[in-house]
């Protein structure tokens, strides 16, 4: 485990990013999402409680992992769900295979079962070799947030997991489920850059910033953000700095390393948020000087430290 960790620390301090590589059918096109969000992979054989109704759709129903209640995904299923119709049949596009392997995953506070066809392996790269959106054509409904190769050449496509999140459970993502109720205006004319990559994500960043009445500006990576910065516009009006971890080209620890090392910027609040929450990435981004480690989504708490730096005369009026 000690291993792990300081494999995972020296691969944020060098830009660099591990992919656990799999296939949704045999033969396919390959899948990946960051193994930092991989529990654990096994081939599931106990009782899988079923959904009611019909088969058909991209939830299948609940494991028992240890004591505790999981939901099962088919992850090839969810690449043909369209939100916009809720009568999806989605049998025919089912993981074609006798065994059930899946992908237990942590992010964004939840935990999920995906269930997948086969694993090729773990890749490691650097950030800057991986490409966002969909420059190699896979629209996938924006279900793709980024590629990257494989050894062999062949296309890696990152699955936006945050978007599969949201599009199945949509209360998740809602203004109520939010409690965005609970949220007062920031007495701040200052700005606040707002770097992250999954775009469902960013709308909810959005609507929470705009109930805060606070001005921001967004980027979909750290390079974009810290390309504004270099740039020397409105320095003095930027109020804090709200960055994800994991981001293509360059990640949210790198952006903590410039900022902070930066006499001209070092000065700006930098606020995590992001939906891998080990104790490694938290120990990690304290150690680079980040203000405050939040785990997506939490509006309370990001107003709680957000209030710290913009409204310090009202920090005692706020509540978590």
């Amino acid at each position: 485990m000690l291993k792990n960790i300081v494999k995972s620390t020296e691969l944020h301090l060098m830009n660099e990013v591990q992919f656990l590589c799999f296939l949704l059918e045999e033969d396919g096109e390959l899948y990946a999402t960051n193994v930092f969000k991989v529990r654990e992979v096994v081939h599931y054989t106990d009782v899988l409680t079923r959904t009611e109704g019909e088969d058909n759709d991209v939830v299948l129903g609940f494991i028992d992992m240890r004591g505790e209640s999981i939901p099962l995904l088919d992850l090839r299923r969810w690449l043909y769900f369209n939100p916009e119709n809720m009568i999806n049949n989605l049998n025919e596009f089912s993981i074609n295979s006798d065994k059930y392997l899946i992908m237990i995953c942590d992010f964004s506070g939840y935990t999920v079962g995906l269930r997948i066809h086969s694993v090729k392996r773990i890749i490691e790269r650097s950030w800057d070799e991986v490409v966002t959106g969909t420059e190699y054509g896979f629209q996938k409904n924006g279900k793709v947030v980024a590629t990257t190769k494989f050894d062999d050449g062949k296309i890696v496509q990152v699955l936006d997991v945050e978007k599969m999140l949201s599009e199945l459970f949509p209360s998740i993502s809602d203004p109520e489920s939010l409690n965005l109720q609970t949220l007062e205006k920031i007495d701040s004319d200052k700005i606040i850059l707002l770097a992250e990559d999954s775009k469902s994500i960013t709308k909810s960043m959005q609507i929470i910033l705009e109930k805060l009445g606070l001005r921001y500006y967004t980027f979909q990576n750290g390079k974009e953000l810290l390309n504004y910065l270099h740039t020397g516009r409105d320095i003095d009006e930027v109020g804090a700095i709200i960055t994800d971890l994991e981001m293509p080209i360059v990640s949210g620890f790198e952006v903590l390393k410039q900022v902070k090392n930066n006499n001209d910027l070092k000065h700006i609040p930098v606020i995590v948020n992001t939906s891998m929450s080990s104790e490694s990435n938290i120990s990690l981004a304290k150690s680079l000087n980040a203000n405050a480690f939040l785990t997506k989504l939490k509006p309370a708490e990001l107003e709680y430290e957000l209030r710290k730096v913009l409204d310090k005369s009202n920090i005692n009026n706020v509540t978590i």
